[in-house]
């Protein structure tokens, strides 16, 4: 057992791989010499070289395709998109071909590719830089999409995702890069396999990423009031675990899912939608979403927290909820 940042907790997943498999590499912007814009790859181009730690142009359709064609071949890329916002700019390559190949050429292809990208806001990256992109990727037959955010689970998903034969979205939020934590094993973790973070009885909270500890800190105000708040992390967003969700709500019948996303057309609606339809005979009353504004990400910080949804906005809807 020992103590893990965010960060080493990722670079440490995929040095494992990197030292056990000579066919796993890394490739993006500044993710050799300069060890990535936010450190995580500091120290792989000492250890692993440049033939396997590869700097890139800026062209994040060039960084997708090239990890699809090697991917294709027989490598196992781990891409980075420095922000998930420029996704936008590799969707053809992404969406087009890595998630369809498999099916178009009647699974004789397998594209295991990661794809790294730093997701939300609370850095003053302003409208360009700060958006949550899961409800993107989500939608998207083909991928798989992980967003955890423990430096234990970010190990062990980072892990899976790697070994996994198809194309998987690695979400990291930039706000919990330092967060450290307890890592107890290098073991993978499965994808689809969700994790209760603090067990209750009168509401579930289901939260991932950055937003899991604005969950967390709800549910602490939540207790102080005599109301026991159950919080579930998804950690992986597809496969989403539906078992570990349906359980929870049997529990505790009520259910309020939060993400950092716009509210309109987020990932937390995906799963609100499912709460809803698989799991109504179990429901005490209606989901609710906590979300970010439907407005751009502003660069004032005042404006910025106005935007973010808080603790203090999930335990308004927990008491709306429970009357």
């Amino acid at each position: 057992m020992k103590t893990m940042k965010v960060m080493e907790a990722l670079r440490e997943g995929m040095s494992i791989r990197m030292r056990e498999d000579k066919n796993v590499l890394l490739l993006g912007e500044d993710v050799g010499k300069f060890g990535g814009c936010f450190g995580v790859s500091a120290g792989m181009l000492d250890e692993f070289g440049p033939e396997r730690v590869r700097d890139t142009p800026i062209s994040e359709g060039a960084i997708i395709g090239a990890a699809t064609g090697s991917a294709a071949t027989g490598l196992r890329p781990i891409a980075e998109i420095m922000f998930s916002d420029f996704l936008t700019v590799a969707m053809d390559q992404l969406v087009n071909n890595a998630a369809f190949m498999h099916y178009m050429f009647g699974g004789k292809i397998e594209l295991p590719m990661v794809v790294r990208t730093v997701n939300g806001a609370g850095a003053q990256g302003a409208a360009q830089h700060s958006k949550s992109m899961e409800a993107w990727v989500t939608h998207i037959p083909g991928l798989k999409v992980v967003f955890p955010s423990t430096p234990q689970d970010c190990l062990g998903l980072m892990l899976s995702s790697i070994d996994d034969d198809n194309p998987v979205i690695f979400f990291e939020h930039k706000m919990a890069y330092g967060r450290s934590g307890e890592v107890g094993s290098t073991d993978p973790i499965p994808l689809g396999r969700g994790d209760i973070k603090r067990e209750g009885n009168d509401v579930t909270i289901i939260a991932y990423g950055n937003q899991l500890f604005v969950a967390m800190d709800a549910a602490e105000e939540l207790a102080q009031e005599g109301i026991s708040a159950e919080v579930l992390d998804p950690r992986t967003l597809y496969p989403l675990d539906r078992d570990l969700i349906a359980t929870s709500v049997a529990k505790t019948g009520n259910v309020i899912v939060t993400s950092e996303e716009f509210k309109r057309g987020s990932y937390a609606g995906e799963i609100s939608a499912f709460v809803s339809e698989e799991l109504f005979d179990d429901l005490d009353s209606p989901v609710r979403r906590v979300c970010a504004l439907n407005t751009p990400v502003p660069f004032a910080p005042v404006l910025e927290q106005t935007f973010l949804p808080k603790s203090e906005d999930i335990v308004a809807a927990v008491r709306k909820q429970l009357g």
